[in-house]
C-alpha cells in the first residue's frame, strides 16, 4: 500500500515559477513509475508528465513540454515537478499518481494517487 501526499502548490502569477512535491510513504519506491495528471475546472483529468522506475526515462504532455520538468529521487521517495513559465491555462489540481504497469499516459495505468494540490495562475 502507498500514500501520496502533494505539497507546493499555490497561487502565481503568470510567467512565475511552482515546484511541486510528491511524497509516497510506503516501500520499493523505485518500483513504480510516477506521473502527474491535472485537472481544471469544466475539463477533465489529462496527462501531465511521468518518470520511469529509475528516472531514465520521461514523458511530457505537448502543451507543458519545454516548460515543465519532472524529477525524482529514489532515496527520499519523493517526485517533483518543475513548472516555469506558468499561465493561466496550468490552473488546476495536480495529482500524482505511482503505478506499477507501463503506460504513463493512460491514468488506468496507476494504482495510487494522491489528494492533489491547487495551482492557480493570474494574469
Amino acid at each position: 500500500q502507498v500514500q501520496l501526499v502533494e505539497s507546493g502548490g499555490g497561487l502565481v502569477q503568470s510567467g512565475g515559477s511552482l515546484r511541486l512535491s510528491c511524497l509516497a510513504s510506503g516501500r520499493a519506491f523505485s518500483n513504480y513509475a510516477m506521473g502527474w495528471f491535472r485537472q481544471a475546472p469544466g475539463k477533465e483529468r489529462e496527462f501531465v508528465a511521468a518518470i520511469s522506475r529509475l528516472g531514465i526515462t520521461t514523458d511530457y504532455a505537448d502543451s507543458v513540454k519545454g516548460r515543465f520538468t519532472i524529477s525524482r529521487d529514489n532515496a527520499k521517495n519523493t517526485v517533483f515537478l518543475q513548472m516555469n513559465v506558468l499561465n493561466a491555462d496550468d490552473t488546476a489540481v495536480y495529482y500524482c499518481a505511482a503505478g506499477l504497469r507501463s503506460g504513463p499516459r493512460d491514468p488506468v495505468r496507476y494504482d495510487y494517487w494522491g489528494q492533489g494540490t491547487q495551482v492557480t495562475v493570474s494574469s
